[in-house]
């Protein structure tokens, strides 16, 4: 089974959905490390940063919005790491699982109908054609 798993997780009830698919998974394999990845989104950093009162603060703000994947984690006793990357959200997930050579990246979806991916693009969407391991999408 998987020993390396990326949960890619912005706070959203779609990461929280996905987060339980990657504890099943992951609970298969006593060896098994969830890699919780955050991407603090340029477009939304800017605004962060300027209200923000320092670094630690902003960093705080940021882990709490994965605070409840990081709960169901310790809960279900899944060995686990945190890592938050600075970009464009869909590119620096793929980077990364490619770069650290995951075995699996599970993400959530909101479940866009066609039109709408097709207009706009889902960050999994985008993920799951470019990342070079199995990829997960949860609804």
């Amino acid at each position: 089974m998987y020993k390396h798993i990326l949960l890619a997780a912005d706070g959203s009830e779609n990461a929280l959905r996905a987060a339980k698919e990657a504890i099943k998974i992951a609970s298969c394999n006593e060896e098994a490390v969830i890699e919780v990845v955050y991407v603090a989104d340029f477009e939304k950093a800017k605004s962060e940063v300027l209200h923000s009162t320092s670094s630690e603060a902003l960093n705080l703000e940021r882990r709490q919005k994965i605070s409840k994947i990081e709960q169901l984690l310790r809960e279900s006793s899944i060995s686990y790491k945190v890592k938050i990357l600075h970009g464009t959200p869909g590119p620096e997930i793929v980077k990364y699982a490619n770069e650290q050579q995951v075995e699996l990246v599970v993400i959530g979806s909101p479940g866009l109908n066609g039109l709408q991916e097709m207009v706009l693009g889902s960050v999994s969407h985008k993920v799951m054609k470019r990342v070079n391991c199995p990829a997960l999408i949860v609804k």
